[in-house]
């Protein structure tokens, strides 16, 4: 008799692959033939060097070698054209932004998947999140408006860090000139020179969840970052 409270079965890698794949080949219809080409050349090359070797045993190590490396290639092919889809899909909807920062789990890097501040109106929103970096503040919206709203936000960092040279990161997410594209936004935050010991990143955060309040305003409707799909790679962290 089966275990009532039996673990679901994890998703082999096989799988996962597939899935990744199905998801992908949607948008991008150029993807069979970059796979095939990424898997089948270095299999082409290891043939080619067998049939010159005349060695019956490194033909053998060649040609497997070359389906590794096909084999490799042509993941490496499928999880970069995922990502390109996952973005754009994910672009100028609302919540994207913190989709992907509550994916940066590397390097003590500590991003809340609700934000901090919403615009019922405009659906403007801000996340703040911490780092061996500093403090980041995060926004997607219109680049006037979320930066002075970030700039309020900043305030109050400032006063509860007085006397310490803490840095605030302010980063607005868009396509306009000084924005971050959604695809960077990962890279951008993790990009940042270390500044503070775990110690003074822990002293950090503690202190503030004195900003952490209940806010009453909720979320605007429509708006539910939890349900916004990533890639398997962003969904990892890079």
């Amino acid at each position: 008799m089966a275990e009532k409270n039996e673990k679901p079965k994890k998703q082999g890698t096989i799988s996962q692959l597939i899935q990744i794949y199905r998801f992908t080949a949607r948008d991008d219809k150029q993807l069979p033939w970059l796979i095939a080409g990424a898997v089948a050349l270095p299999i082409i090359a290891a043939i080619i060097v067998a049939v010159l070797w005349f060695s019956w045993i490194t033909d053998i190590f060649t040609i497997i070698l070359g389906v590794m490396v096909g084999i490799l290639l042509g993941t490496m092919v499928l999880t970069r054209r995922a990502d390109k889809v996952g973005y754009r899909q994910m672009e100028g909807k609302p919540g994207a932004t913190g989709a992907i920062l509550s994916n940066i789990t590397k390097a003590g890097f500590s991003f809340p998947q609700e934000p901090i501040w919403v615009d019922a109106k405009t659906k403007d929103a801000i996340w703040r999140g911490t780092g061996r970096t500093g403090v980041y503040l995060v926004a997607e919206g219109e680049y006037g408006r979320v930066m002075k709203a970030m700039d309020k936000e900043e305030l109050k960092i400032r006063r509860i860090t007085r006397g310490s040279d803490i840095p605030v990161i302010k980063i607005s997410v868009g396509d306009g000139e000084k924005q971050v594209p959604l695809s960077r936004l990962q890279k951008t935050v993790m990009k940042q020179k270390v500044k503070l010991t775990k110690y003074e990143v822990d002293e950090l955060n503690s202190r503030l969840k004195t900003l952490q309040a209940k806010n009453t305003m909720g979320l605007p409707k429509g708006m539910d970052p939890t349900k916004v799909h990533v890639s398997r790679r962003a969904m990892r962290g890079k």
